[in-house]
């Protein structure tokens, strides 16, 4: 039996469905950028915010709150001075990749055209508003 289906007797659609609530999560861009950057391995905080680069400190902390909560990622924590934390992806969270994967490299394909559209059609707007 499809587990979609099984979770949403109704429709992935319905809010209170299970699948659709899982959708918010995975949906997120910082989830997928943050899942994408451990799919090379374990990093510690400042590797992720590095890698990423325009993630705030709090968005990054609550984005990994939320994925370890989740089952997504794992979080370790070392008794050091200064404490050293380390985040690694489960299962589970590699059970992502595929798909991230196949959205990342549509939208390294597509980006250019999207943003090009993007710009004609702002430029359209504009030209509409001033007139």
């Amino acid at each position: 039996m499809d587990t979609v289906a099984a979770s949403c007797p109704t429709s992935i659609y319905d809010v209170g469905c299970e699948g659709r609530m899982v959708l918010d999560r995975i949906g997120d861009r910082w989830t997928v950028l943050i899942i994408g950057s451990l799919a090379g391995g374990t990093q510690r905080f400042s590797e992720l915010r590095d890698t990423i680069g325009d993630i705030t400190p709090k968005v990054l902390t609550q984005t990994l709150r939320a994925l370890e909560r989740d089952g997504f990622v794992t979080r370790k924590v070392y008794a050091e001075v200064p404490p050293r934390v380390e985040y690694t992806l489960t299962e589970l969270g590699r059970s992502l990749l595929p798909p991230i994967s196949m959205i990342r490299a549509w939208a390294e394909q597509y980006g250019p055209h999207v943003l090009a559209l993007r710009e004609r059609h702002d430029q359209g707007r504009e030209s509409k508003v001033g007139s």
